[in-house]
């Protein structure tokens, strides 16, 4: 066995004994998780069963999310069964419909889209299971009582990394800004924060902001004709890492490789994309502490009867994440191979 074999091992080993003991407050606060969350969350004695789904396996932070998921349903004894959204808001309301016919003690939902889902988690909801929206909202939380809602600040992700782009390029230049799908509401936050930097810098001049729906094929057809379209395009803020590194293999097919490149995520190809330079930057939108830490609120809601608001788990837990450059990507290299961030 290597010794980063042990390590993890002794790791696991510390995570269910900590957990076994009543001590999950302070080892998952340490890491990082909402300490809020964490108080006095122990291991299930018996095995829960939850429901998972998100947006799409298809996406890079959608399937590690679902190892994080899994990870942490192990350690708290919860069997995680997922429904795969499909990238696709009718597929995936066809998939809860199926998870709101079915018994769960919990369930955790990414939706695709704000107020497509609304109906089937009303259902489960009134069926007294706890949901935990996760990323994206699945209604306005005054129109829908989830337990808590798990989020990035998807303003400041948007904003964070745009500005990175501007100040690469001394405030001037122009930039395209290829979309998540629109009614998906982390993708209005990061599309408001990318405005908002362009609204302060005049010297920069937008020439296209279509939506690719997360879709890596969909961004592939629309690179190929906005780089025939604009021959000077000097960067490029993508919603998610997947449709930034689909679009630089167009650039690099085109020899148009010279455009600065931002994305959102923080996914281990785009690290390895900072690190070798083909993007300038991205932001982590914490996955494995979202999908972790559904586990966790499910386990609380359940095993100690815990409430959201005063002095229970937060309605909604703001997820922070850092700026990603060349200079921090080992490090999140190693955050995200241990499932912490």
């Amino acid at each position: 066995m290597s010794g980063n074999d042990q390590f993890k091992t002794s790791r696991r080993d510390l995570f269910q004994a900590a957990a076994g003991a009543g001590a999950a407050a302070a080892l998952l606060g340490a890491m990082g998780i909402n300490p809020a969350m964490a108080a006095e969350v122990s291991r299930s004695e018996k095995p829960l069963k939850a429901a998972f789904s998100n947006a799409g396996l298809q996406a890079t932070w959608c399937a590690q999310g679902k190892q994080a998921a899994e990870w942490w349903g192990k350690l708290f004894n919860v069997e995680v069964t997922w429904f795969d959204g499909q990238l696709d808001a009718v597929k995936q309301r066809s998939a809860i419909d199926n998870m709101a016919s079915q018994k769960w003690d919990f369930v955790a939902i990414q939706a695709f889209g704000i107020g497509t889902l609304t109906a089937p988690v009303q259902k489960m909801i009134d069926a007294g299971i706890p949901v935990i929206d996760m990323d994206t909202l699945i209604a306005p939380l005054d129109q829908i009582n989830v337990h808590s809602f798990l989020a990035p600040d998807n303003e400041f992700m948007g904003s964070s990394v745009t500005q990175a782009l501007v100040s690469k390029l001394g405030g001037k230049g122009k930039i395209v800004m290829t979309q998540g799908a629109l009614g998906h509401t982390g993708a209005q936050g990061r599309a408001r924060g990318f405005n908002a930097v362009i609204k302060n810098n005049p010297g920069m001049e937008v020439l296209d902001t279509q939506p690719a729906d997360w879709d890596v094929s969909k961004v592939a057809r629309i690179w190929e004709t906005l780089l025939t379209k604009y021959p000077q395009i000097d960067a490029a803020f993508f919603h998610n890492d997947d449709m930034a590194l689909a679009a630089y293999n167009v650039m690099k097919r085109q020899n148009r490789t010279k455009i600065v490149i931002g994305g959102v995520d923080a996914m281990p190809p785009a690290l390895d994309a900072v690190i070798d330079g083909r993007m300038h930057a991205t932001v982590r939108n914490p996955s494995c502490r979202i999908h972790g830490g559904a586990v966790i609120a499910g386990v609380a809601a359940v095993v100690n009867g815990e409430k959201t608001g005063a002095g229970g788990i937060p309605k909604h837990v703001v997820t922070d994440g850092p700026v990603v450059t060349k200079a921090n990507a080992p490090g999140m290299q190693w955050m995200e191979s241990h499932l912490l961030i």
